[in-house]
């Protein structure tokens, strides 16, 4: 009897899906479209998955879900090195890096909803209460690195039940965040010169992350009666 030494992808679904309950057949195809897997092929056509494959699969979707990063993005890093394994790490517990939105990107609806799986209709109702906000002139409309990542973000409130509306407040205090930061650099980019504006950019890049734990601090400690055990 021959041992098998691949996976086909209904078997690469079932291994995937306790890590990445959301991945599903037409994604892994669609991965393989992109040009980010390239799985062998039986004398019959099906696919083949061995280890390497997994690894790369596995790589591909932590990026997607921890770094909110887009497909051209993953593709780039991938192609940058011969290794199958995931990346390591950079950031530390409790100190994890902002999720930066990758320049130049554009992206149509219906783009971005086959990226992120969020359906049309989710996008219009984020659009409507300004949670995204889509871009061009007339007709042309196209969504930037922003608005992945926030969608990206934003899709995962959903298993909770929890409705477009209801975000409108992250809106508001972000908004409001923003003027509050824009008035502790607007001193230093009066300076009208490149090293001014490079330590504007650094300093609103500290301010967000002292915000960010700050935020994370006193959330914890509003809800320490549900979070500690008694």
């Amino acid at each position: 009897m021959v041992t098998r030494n691949y996976m086909s992808i209904g078997e690469i679904l079932v291994t995937l899906k306790s890590e990445f309950p959301d991945v599903t057949i037409s994604k892994i195809r669609f991965l393989e479209g992109e040009g980010l897997i390239d799985p062998e092929r039986t004398a019959s056509g099906y696919r083949k998955f061995h280890d390497e494959d997994v690894d790369r699969l596995r790589t591909i979707l932590r990026m997607q879900r921890d770094e909110y990063l887009p497909l051209k993005v993953i593709k780039e890093r991938l192609e940058q090195t011969d290794e199958e394994t995931a990346p390591k790490p950079v950031a530390t517990e409790g100190q994890e890096d902002l999720a930066l939105p990758p320049t130049g990107l554009h992206m149509s609806v219906e783009e971005l909803a086959t990226a992120t799986g969020v359906d049309r209709t989710r996008i219009g109702e984020l659009e409507t209460f300004g949670i995204l906000c889509s871009h061009g002139l007339n007709g042309d409309r196209y969504y930037d690195g922003d608005d992945f990542v926030v969608l990206s973000i934003v899709k995962d409130f959903f298993k909770y039940g929890i409705e477009p509306r209801h975000l409108s407040m992250y809106r508001h205090f972000a908004e409001r965040e923003a003027t509050f930061f824009e008035s502790i650099v607007l001193p230093v980019l009066r300076q009208r010169n490149p090293d001014a504006r490079r330590a504007a950019a650094e300093n609103l890049t500290d301010l967000a992350t002292l915000s960010r734990k700050l935020k994370q601090a006193l959330l914890r400690s509003n809800l320490r009666k549900y979070l500690v055990p008694s």
